[in-house]
Formats: structure tokens, sequence, C-alpha cells
């Protein structure tokens, strides 16, 4: 038996504010495995997070499969857009949604996840966290300052992310970001400069791979995806086309699960992934492997063997 253990390692999963996307999928997943896990929530949706959590409407999705329940260690305010609580307008820190939370950029959350810590380290980093104002705008019609929005909040917060935790993770530590294939693919309709924002993401895995493994000691990989109908994804507008189109022309014709990335990402945290770093890995049941789509004809012949004659 070869297991995912990751007893006694602490985690910080940013970008969780329900049970429906891919950052609680891995938050789980890593709390099977056994982390400890917090969380880090964009400031409008914390409310209504932790209310969800207390009223307990979301027991059954934090029951876990060895018995017990995911327990949160802390659960944080963080909008990572801003590094510093000073780089927010004040017209956002003094907002309703905004002004009760504390401390809620990068360097915020960092602090209130050390005093969490007591000193420990933090062994697992993840970085759930995408926006682009304009992600239903083609990139031709995208302004300036929505399509620097789309890459300041889902890709330079990453680098923002590995320079402020990277002092506080232990050797052996494990980064992951999300990424999509439309960082490196056409992918109409996926517009607001967001498909630029996965490919630099994905640029910034490789250097930050480098940069960070010689400076801490710790390994930065990013899990590209295949379209999965969170409540974020839901914003592009037409995401149950591109999960129909997806398990039509995939090697593995099956729906996409939170749980297959989850499961990805507790593997490349453990010491079974101790050496992948500086690599997009790709969980999307093997659409990007694909050069031609299958017509809905032609699905259950194709790669089949030819009958007997």
């Amino acid at each position: 038996m070869l297991p995912i253990d990751l007893t006694g390692k602490r985690a910080f999963v940013a970008g969780v504010a329900d049970d429906g996307g891919f950052g609680f999928a891995i938050a789980k997943a890593l709390a099977e495995a056994g982390a400890s896990v917090s969380v880090g929530t964009w400031p409008p949706a914390l409310r209504i997070f932790q209310q969800l959590l207390e009223r307990g409407k979301m027991d059954a999705s934090l029951a876990l499969r060895r018995g017990g329940r995911l327990e949160f260690g802390r659960v944080i305010p963080l909008d990572a857009e801003y590094d510093a609580l000073e780089d927010a307008p004040a017209e956002v820190r003094e907002s309703k949604r905004y002004k009760d939370t504390g401390d809620f950029s990068i360097t915020g959350a960092a602090a209130a996840l050390r005093e969490h810590l007591g000193g420990a380290p933090l062994d697992v980093l993840i970085h759930s966290l995408a926006n682009g104002p304009e992600v239903k705008k083609p990139l031709i019609e995208t302004s300036r300052r929505g399509y620097l929005a789309a890459v300041s909040a889902s890709a330079y917060s990453l680098v923002s992310m590995v320079r402020t935790f990277g002092p506080m993770m232990a050797p052996g530590g494990s980064v992951c970001s999300l990424t999509y294939m439309a960082g490196e693919r056409i992918v109409p309709g996926y517009g607001g400069g967001m498909s630029s924002a996965k490919a630099a993401l994905e640029a910034d895995t490789r250097t930050l791979a480098y940069e960070a493994g010689r400076k801490h000691g710790i390994r930065v990989n990013t899990i590209s995806a295949g379209p999965y109908a969170s409540r974020a994804a839901s914003a592009i507008g037409f995401i149950g086309q591109m999960i129909a189109y997806c398990e039509a022309n995939s090697p593995l014709p099956r729906r996409l699960e939170a749980e297959d990335v989850g499961h990805t990402a507790a593997f490349l945290a453990s010491p079974l992934g101790a050496g992948i770093t500086g690599t997009t890995v790709y969980v999307d049941n093997g659409y990007h492997a694909m050069g031609m789509a299958v017509s809905a004809e032609g699905i259950g012949g194709l790669g089949e063997a030819p009958a007997a004659g």
C-alpha cells in the first residue's frame, strides 16, 4: 500500500467561499489525507460562507470518508488583488462588505495564518483564485483596465503569494495553482484577458519553481483542469456547453469531477510528488491531447476495432 499521507501537515487554500468549486474539493482532499486546513475567502462572500458553516448547511459536503468532518483551522478574509492593506482604495476598505474584516490583503492573510500556526511552518499553499471583470467580452474588445485586472487577480496574485508565504513554508513544501486550457489554445468566449492571465500563470509557475525552489526549497506546480460548473465558472455564461463538448471529445468521455482535481493536488502535496515541480499537470480526461474534434455521430465508432469480416 502506498498511501497519500499528509498527517501533521498544515495547508492554506486561498479561494474557498462555498462547497462547489475546485478550492473546496482540494481542501477536502488534503483533509482526507490528514492535513489541517485553513482557507482564504473573498471578503464579500465571507459572511455568507461563515453562516453556511455555522448553520450546518454544508455538513454533508464536509463529511470525510475516514469519519468525522472537515473542520477549517481558520477562515481568513483574503482579497488577493491587494498585496498590503494600504494598496486597497479607501472606498474598498470602507465599504460595507470589507470594513469589518480586518486586514484582507495577502500580507494580512499571511499574518493571520502565522498567528494561527503559532510559529509552525506551512506545508501546502493552494492558489484557487481567478477573476476577470470583462470575461464575457472578446479579447479584442477588452479594456486595458479589464485586461490588467484579470492578470492581477488571476496571475500576479500567485507571484505575490509565493513571495509572502514562501518564507513561512517548510522545505519540501508544495504550492499549487489552477489554470485552464485557454492559456495555450483558443477557447472562443473565454475573454476579458483571462486567457492571457492563464498563460501568464503557467509561465510564472515555471519561473517561480526555480526561484522559490532555490530560495525556500519548495515546489510550484499548476493543475490545468477541464471545465467544471462551479459558481465562479458559471459567470462565463456557457459553461454547460464547454462541459458537454469536452465530455464528448475527450479520450475518456466522462464528466470531470471536482474531486479529480482535489486528489491530484493532494498527490502533488505529498511525498509521492517530491520530484515534481515547474509542471502543468492536466486533469481534464485527456482533452488536452486531442487534435481533432469527434463528431456527435462518430463518438461511438472512433478508435474502435473494425468488425470482423
